[in-house]
């Protein structure tokens, strides 16, 4: 008996630790019969120990919140510190639940005073992680990183391998909201070993739907949706609903993205049914918003609309309930205001009524005082006033200049990305002829890939060359020099260098280019947008097919034109190509991802050299994009 109840305290301070708490609803409310029996009805320390196993135990915040109030209540009238530090923790925690992170900091933050005034280190440490909780509910992931890290320390010096694992929970969480998915699933691993050794299954079951949650974001569904399922079985089994609807959701949106409707509405609907009658607030909104996105997705307006229109009348009511409550306090702190102005009027009057003449003279020099007081103020305010408006001046144009410079810092990872795909796919088309020429014993031709294996390590290294130039060039924005290119060598090195990725899927590749035609360009941004073109027709275009690159002058311009046999594009997203935002996301014949970020970039660098583009395309018939650049003059 001793045993599993000290097992149960260590267990409850994982779960107000973390944003995991395994409800015993059945077990509180065995604690609740206990109270109303005549030896636990006096407010003691005993009557203290069951009402905190009773708000740890219920899954409903709000009920939890009400038994946590009343033990604080007990502890106030016993005034026990320790007391004090776990029910003002009880409290916060609750309110946290209940998505009110103002009172639940408040009461923490008070938690925290008493816990360091006792010298508990390890309550301590327990409370300041729960505010990092409180944080990361409220987005501000730099502040609960820095509590997260700041108690680590403490529960592995104290061995305590059960908060060890949950506090890497949290941190992993906190990467995953900041959308650093490869760290996440680092911590997210490292929590589920340690609650594998551990045998908990609490543990085990939120590490793995958390490593399903990250598996989501990359788009890895398989991954992500047995893990989610894995961890719904355990905690279902465990009464713990609160992380099983935003799985659901979760799951929701995996489904929904690849077109399974059905299932996705299944588990949208879960996740409202389940966030409804446990009382959760920020599931409930979610939940509708994805149910308006499935039911918009498969035509039904009718149910989109209603789902929309709950959503918003929900965000609605809980924005009227707190401007209610503003309007209540504001309205108290007036009231209260009066009445002190009423006291000090009958104050006054019974002074002025005492020492009128001796209260006239000072009033006239503290007028006088007042009003050159006021006037002195008055100038320094305006004084400061212009220095503070000229400061902010100065932060808003710093702030322009280093938004331009992280928007140009974006633009150019993504350049270096799609540039270096081009090169990395023609090494991949290298490998599988090497493997083919291995089994077929063929000397002769591996002599002569050979050959083309220098040329592509040639090719690479100057794409590699280019980038770090553009690297260290970069000085806020992205270079451009314009300058007379020769445009049958830039041609030539490009068909070299995406020959062996034609010769992979065995597809013709020819040019077609004047041998004076020149045009006025930046050579890099103009390497840019062949790469990607050519490189776009290479995936696009089926074993067996032709690619052609040509150019013409025309009326002053020079016509470059990349046309191929591939699949084509469909009329609804012509119009769209070049425009960010949206799913851009499309495969290749031999499932080659691409983001369509290429086709922007060929919009951006076409414009900057003072050209346009334009784009051919029907689909299984093939496209034809057409870039006009100035003609070298």
């Amino acid at each position: 008996m001793y045993k599993g109840f000290y097992w149960f305290l260590i267990l409850f301070n994982l779960f107000v630790l973390v944003q995991v708490h395994a409800q015993n609803k059945s077990y509180a409310d065995s604690l609740i019969l206990l109270l109303q029996e005549e030896k636990y009805s006096h407010a003691d320390t005993a009557r203290l120990m069951i009402l905190k196993q009773v708000y740890e135990n219920l899954p409903n915040p709000d009920s939890s919140l009400a038994y946590a109030k009343k033990a604080l209540a007990i502890a106030e009238e016993l005034g026990h510190d320790g007391w004090m530090s776990r029910c003002l923790m009880g409290v916060g925690y609750a309110y946290k639940m209940k998505g009110d992170t103002d009172k639940s900091l408040k009461y923490l933050l008070l938690g925290a005073e008493y816990s360091a005034a006792e010298g508990d280190d390890v309550n301590l440490a327990i409370i300041n992680s729960a505010i990092g909780d409180v944080y990361t509910v409220a987005t501000n992931y730099t502040l609960a990183k820095e509590y997260y890290k700041k108690v680590l320390p403490v529960f592995i010096a104290n061995s305590d391998s059960v908060r060890w694992g949950t506090l890497l929970l949290n941190l992993g969480e906190v990467f995953r909201l900041e959308h650093s998915l490869d760290s996440s699933l680092v911590y997210f691993y490292r929590s589920r070993d340690i609650f594998d050794k551990l045998q908990l299954e609490i543990g085990i079951g939120y590490s793995l739907g958390n490593i399903g949650l990250a598996y989501a974001e990359q788009d890895q569904y398989i991954k992500a949706k047995n893990n989610i399922t894995r961890a719904t079985k355990l905690l279902k089994k465990l009464g713990d609903y609160y992380p099983i609807t935003v799985y659901d959701i979760s799951l929701a949106d995996i489904y929904q993205d690849r077109k399974e409707y059905e299932k996705a509405l299944i588990h949208a609907r879960n996740a409202l049914d389940i966030a409804n009658q446990q009382g959760f607030k920020e599931q409930i909104r979610d939940a509708c918003k994805k149910l308006s996105e499935i039911y918009l997705a498969i035509g039904n307006h009718q149910k989109a609309f209603d789902y929309q229109t709950k959503y918003y009348a929900y965000k609605d009511s809980v924005v009227d309930q707190e401007t209610i409550r503003k309007m209540a306090d504001m309205r108290t702190e007036y009231e209260v205001n009066q009445k002190q102005s009423e006291v000090d009027l009958l104050v006054s009057e019974k002074t002025r009524q005492t020492v009128v003449a001796v209260s006239l003279g000072v009033v006239t020099v503290l007028v006088m005082i007042v009003a050159f007081l006021l006037y002195r103020n008055n100038q320094q305010r305006k004084q400061a006033n212009e220095l503070l408006e000229e400061q902010k001046e100065e932060i808003e144009t710093q702030r322009d200049q280093l938004d331009e410079l992280n928007r140009t810092k974006d633009r150019f990872f993504s350049i270096i990305s799609h540039d270096l795909r081009g090169p990395v796919q023609a090494f991949k088309g290298m490998g599988r002829l090497i493997k083919v020429l291995v089994e077929e014993e063929n000397i002769a031709e591996l002599k002569e890939l050979n050959v083309d294996f220098d040329n592509s390590v040639s090719q690479l290294s100057r794409v590699l060359d280019d980038l770090l130039d553009w690297a260290m060039a970069q000085q806020g924005s992205i270079p451009f020099h314009p300058e007379k290119v020769e445009l049958p060598s830039v041609v030539n090195n490009l068909k070299d260098l995406f020959h062996n990725m034609a010769r992979a899927k065995n597809i013709s590749l020819a040019t077609d280019v004047e041998s004076d035609l020149a045009v006025f360009a930046d050579m890099n941004s103009l390497n840019t947008i062949l790469r990607n073109l050519l490189n776009n027709a290479l995936k696009f275009t089926s074993e067996g097919g032709h690619i052609q690159l040509s150019a013409i002058r025309k009326k002053g311009m020079v016509a470059i034109s990349v046309r191929d046999t591939g699949i084509g594009i469909s009329k609804d997203k012509l119009d769209s190509l070049f425009k960010l935002g949206g799913s851009k996301r499309s495969w290749g014949t031999q499932g080659e991802k691409g983001l369509g970020l290429g086709l922007q970039l060929v919009y951006q660098f076409t414009a900057l050299n003072g050209g346009e583009v334009t784009v051919e395309s029907e689909e299984n018939e093939g496209s034809v994009f057409t870039v006009y650049l100035p003609a070298h003059q």
